[in-house]
């Protein structure tokens, strides 16, 4: 198969950020099918160019197989206006673009099928375009429910007319969709309630290419005794780090001066994080850069303890599409989820805490329960998440249930 994908914030290993579709693409181009991914070169939390000259606004790049088409789009800092125009520019240059690459490139075929991912839905308007303008099938992936969140979270209110040209535009591209790909859980039965068949929707959850943790010196030697609690991902408001903060200050009040605080990543809310930390005289508090997917593992060694923490949020009760809770399962230490949905891999792997979200007392009361517990508990929990996301989330495995979903569509249509 020639498939194409339209993901706006899709990267390569060599970048922070999640690498679900390279991941995945990788695994699909070993089995003889070609992948194109369309992506923006300006990357979305180091806010900056990563890929294209000056004068060039576009080119291919070939990673391990998979030709991704590096798109110029404008920069932004925050999530003002200038990110919308961010977003409207990807939209028109991937359709642009989309229409005459085969023409432009020998390197690229026409496509058989198309998938457009969410998170926004202007990237999956350019898909659906481009879909009708090959004759081809058109594959939705919802990894973020638009405008939804948005509404949960207080951003937007339900009578917005923003809030109702999105829902429209959702429904619209549901509708036209052959089926509709999600790494939510339960988020067919908010795609269901906007009158989809549940037939149409299929779960492929996020998964980890395990070859990046092969488990050797996990726990390496270190010259202090020091217990790490580590956050590894995005700053932002649906992140709730805030409360990570205030639960380091109840640690550190309470006397556990081992117990340090490791917060890894860049996003809009990391400058008030650093001056709540500031405010609160943390000396426990730890904030670091992002560093590059292919070299988180040996950022994962320095943990005792991961925290993949969330803000409250009704949006939540469809599942968590986190790439770094099974990150963090794959190295094999024990985790924190602070979580109020159904949805609990950590609590079905029997491999951390549970705790609710937005509670700094309770997430305390969690580190030190872990920091106190006899150090081979704490490793039989670690292996417990391992051999979950082996049996669940593997990327092979995930890559099988993709490509069978894209073949039974193009079978179909013979």
């Amino acid at each position: 198969m020639n498939i194409w994908i339209f993901n706006h914030y899709a990267i390569t290993p060599d970048l922070p950020g999640g690498t679900r579709h390279y991941d995945l693409s990788k695994e699909l181009v070993k089995r003889g099918h070609h992948i194109v991914i369309f992506a923006t070169s300006f990357h979305y939390t180091l806010h900056r160019e990563t890929r294209l000259q000056p004068g060039e606004n576009w080119k291919i790049e070939d990673v391990d197989g998979v030709k991704f088409v590096w798109l110029r789009t404008p920069p932004y800092w925050r999530n003002d206006w200038r990110r919308v125009r961010n977003m409207v520019v990807y939209m028109f240059r991937a359709w642009w673009l989309g229409r005459k690459l085969p023409k432009l490139s020998s390197e690229i075929k026409k496509p058989d099928i198309i998938i457009g991912s969410s998170v926004h839905l202007l990237a999956v308007l350019a898909a659906y375009w481009l879909s009708k303008y090959y004759k081809v099938p058109f594959v939705m992936e919802v990894r973020d429910l638009w405008p939804q969140t948005f509404i949960d979270m207080g951003k937007l209110s339900p009578q917005h007319p923003i809030t109702k040209a999105l829902q429209i535009l959702e429904k619209f591209l549901y509708n036209r969709a052959e089926k509709i790909i999600t790494p939510l859980s339960n988020a067919h039965e908010y795609i269901t309630n906007c009158g989809i068949p549940r037939e149409k929707v299929v779960w492929i959850p996020n998964g980890v290419d395990l070859s990046r943790f092969n488990n050797n010196n996990v726990y390496p030697e270190r010259s202090n005794n020091d217990f790490n609690v580590m956050y590894v991902g995005a700053h932002g408001l649906a992140n709730g780090l805030e409360t990570l903060i205030q639960a380091a200050k109840i640690v550190q009040d309470s006397g556990y001066q081992k117990v340090r605080f490791i917060l890894v990543g860049d996003g809009p809310e990391k400058p008030n994080l650093i001056d709540l930390a500031e405010r609160l005289n943390l000396k426990n508090v730890e904030f670091r850069d992002p560093v590059p997917k292919d070299k988180v593992p040996n950022v994962f060694k320095e943990a005792d303890v991961f925290v993949p923490n969330l803000e409250r949020g009704q949006v939540f009760k469809y599942g968590v599409a986190s790439n770094k809770l099974f990150d963090y399962m794959g190295i094999g230490k024990p985790i924190i989820f602070p979580v109020q949905f159904l949805d609990n891999p950590v609590q079905e792997a029997q491999c951390g805490l549970t705790v609710p979200p937005g509670d700094p007392e309770a997430l305390a009361e969690a580190i030190i329960k872990l920091y106190q517990m006899p150090p081979e508990e704490r490793k039989a929990m670690g292996n417990r998440g391992r051999e979950y996301v082996e049996k669940y989330h593997d990327i092979r495995k995930l890559a099988d249930r993709l490509e069978t979903v894209l073949s039974d569509i193009l079978e179909k249509q013979q």
